[in-house]
């Protein structure tokens, strides 16, 4: 390797790296990179070529050899590493240690893209290769151009490869790499046809000239015009080489004794010596000129690369503000923290912006204020409902109150409350239903709410027992009567109706006193229901609804975290759900590639 390839190779390697990490990250599927495509006719020495370039070997043979695109990307390294390759393609990786199995490999991959046969595959097959004896330097191999399908190929094989290569040398990032034999008419080359149509003024566009050794004899002064480049001019111009042949493949000439006689071939030949002067020849000048190009096209090409990344990264952020929000980007992490989240809500530690207890507190307000409207007034009750409980009289004397007619009225009274109830019910539920795990949250509350209307009617059933405790009753008592009494005292209507004067007036006629009394009566005890289910409603509905189901979601999340695929629970199957996924990994390729090209320059 000579000098001015050394200095070359370390003031460029960091240029070389940056593409490739750019690469390897993805953003060549949005934005072009800087890269070489190297393209020619069928049996125009290609593989040759980059074999001299690489030193491996490369599929070769008759028909398409290269059915995929082949990215090669060569390192020079040091340290001990002899020699190292690994191949990714798809989601595989391969690393080995053995150069003779490159060509098997390649294969391999090629088969499994293209199928086996002769058919083509644009998927990009990438072979990284490790070496002391390497330049740094990245190529894209590409199919060579069949005219004519044989063996089985597509009648269409030619547009097929044309539409491929396309692909790549149409982009203004790309150099394009034309390899012609000095053997036949340049002018009739059809990769080169193709590179003129894209780079009509040739301002990136090499050519390479191979096999030398086989013009005819009378025509060196033709080859030389074009290697001179006054045949068709290119700005960036000719290169001759001269690779191995077939019969040095055969006699297991090395590629390092291919090079010297490739450089014996250039000083002994009458016309091409004075190539050799001019780095227009051998292997080595290709592999500075490439070099050079490569470097300087990557230098020319960062800030605009870098403007194209950031309006990248504008454009997918608005597009993703056009989605709905999904699913949560870090799963595990997501769901311990929805975990954390349930426990401090539930617990009333956690204030959001909607905060949780600010609209139950609303709820349970709404349903006081319902409470001390429905207390009736007992004084303005119909004649029918004064007849009925009349009919509950049993065979005490008039003014004694029959604590059935009580219960009667109090009870229908109450009863008017549980329809109610169970509307507060379902509105807490509403309240309660979180963002994500629906499915899982609607089963857990729709079981927490069987339990907690059987347990709200269970409280109903309870205050048809008409009960309470004295000192309660009597406090009520007190407050409506505007009254003092004691425990020992008789009860408010026994008191009321004087039994003396009640006896005397016997045979009279019947006045309202029992009435009055039977209704003063319920008017306290159902302010004393009211103050009970004021309250223990809204304690049961959140200890079923809310403590318990956070109790119980926790539960199942935890078991998610230790069993199934939290990422396969959370997979959103839709076309938006497909587009914002997308999104999302073209945006993270962008922010790395902004990230690496920030600190590079």
């Amino acid at each position: 390797m000579n000098k001015k390839l050394i200095h070359l190779e370390e003031s460029i390697r960091p240029y070389i790296d940056l593409i490739d990490t750019l690469r390897s990250v993805g953003i060549h599927k949005d934005l072009a990179l800087p890269t070489i495509a190297v393209i020619g006719d069928q049996s125009s020495g290609k593989s040759s070529v980059l074999e001299a370039l690489s030193g491996i070997a490369l599929p070769r043979g008759s028909g398409i050899v290269t059915r995929c695109p082949l990215e090669l990307r060569l390192k020079k390294v040091t340290g001990g590493v002899n020699w190292k390759a690994v191949l990714f393609y798809r989601d595989k990786k391969t690393e080995f240690v053995d150069s003779s199995l490159v060509e098997n490999y390649i294969e391999q991959a090629q088969n499994e893209l293209a199928g086996r046969g002769v058919g083509i595959c644009d998927e990009l097959i990438t072979l990284e290769v490790m070496s002391p004896d390497v330049c740094d330097l990245t190529l894209i191999d590409l199919p060579g151009i069949a005219r004519v399908p044989v063996n089985g190929q597509p009648d269409d094989i030619e547009k097929q490869i044309k539409r491929l290569i396309m692909k790549y040398i149409e982009k203004q990032e790309t150099i394009n790499m034309v390899v012609v034999p000095c053997n036949i008419d340049i002018a009739t080359t059809e990769a080169l046809i193709m590179a003129q149509k894209v780079d009509p003024e040739g301002k990136r566009t090499v050519g390479i000239l191979t096999k030398p050794d086989l013009i005819d004899r009378g025509t060196e002064t033709t080859i030389m015009d074009i290697a001179q480049n006054k045949t068709i001019p290119l700005r960036k111009g000719y290169i001759m080489v001269k690779c191995r042949g077939q019969h040095q493949i055969n006699e297991k000439i090395s590629l390092e004794e291919a090079a010297q006689k490739e450089r014996d071939f250039f000083q002994k030949h009458n016309f091409f010596r004075c190539l050799l002067n001019e780095d227009k020849a051998t292997i080595k000048s290709l592999a500075v000129k490439l070099t050079q190009h490569l470097v300087d096209h990557i230098k020319k090409s960062l800030p605009q690369l870098n403007e194209q990344i950031k309006k990248q990264v504008w454009d997918l952020r608005n597009d993703l503000k056009e989605c709905e929000a999904g699913p949560p980007q870090d799963p595990k992490g997501t769901l311990i923290g929805f975990i954390n989240q349930i426990k401090y809500i539930s617990a009333g530690e956690l204030i959001i912006e909607e905060n949780l207890f600010v609209q139950l507190r609303m709820e349970f307000k709404k349903w006081n204020d319902h409470l001390n409207e429905r207390k009736p007034s007992f004084n303005n009750l119909p004649e029918e409902e004064i007849t009925f409980n009349q009919n509950y009289r049993g065979r005490e004397l008039l003014g004694f109150s029959n604590y059935k007619m009580f219960e009667v009225v109090l009870q229908k009274h109450v009863a008017t409350l549980k329809e109610p109830a169970i509307d507060l019910l379902s509105a807490i539920k509403g309240i309660f239903m979180f963002n994500i795990f629906l499915d899982k949250i609607y089963n857990i509350q729709s079981v927490q709410q069987e339990k907690a209307e059987k347990r709200i009617s269970e409280q109903f059933e309870m205050e048809d027992m008409i009960f309470t405790q004295d000192p309660i009753y009597l406090k009520s008592l007190k407050e409506i009567t505007k009254e003092t009494f004691s425990e020992e005292q008789l009860p408010l209507f026994d008191k009321k109706c004087k039994y003396g004067e009640m006896l005397q007036a016997y045979y009279e006629l019947f006045s309202e006193t029992e009435w009055t009394a039977v209704l003063s009566s319920s008017l306290i005890f159902f302010q004393i229901v009211v103050q009970r289910m004021a309250d223990q409603l809204p304690m049961m509905i959140t200890l079923f609804m809310l403590k318990q189901t956070a109790h119980l979601l926790s539960i199942d999340m935890l078991s998610l975290l230790d069993g199934a695929n939290v990422s396969e629970l959370l997979f959103e199957d839709s076309d938006v759900g497909k587009k914002r996924r997308d999104l999302h990994a073209r945006l993270d390729r962008m922010r790395i590639g902004q990230e690496k090209i920030s600190n590079f320059i």
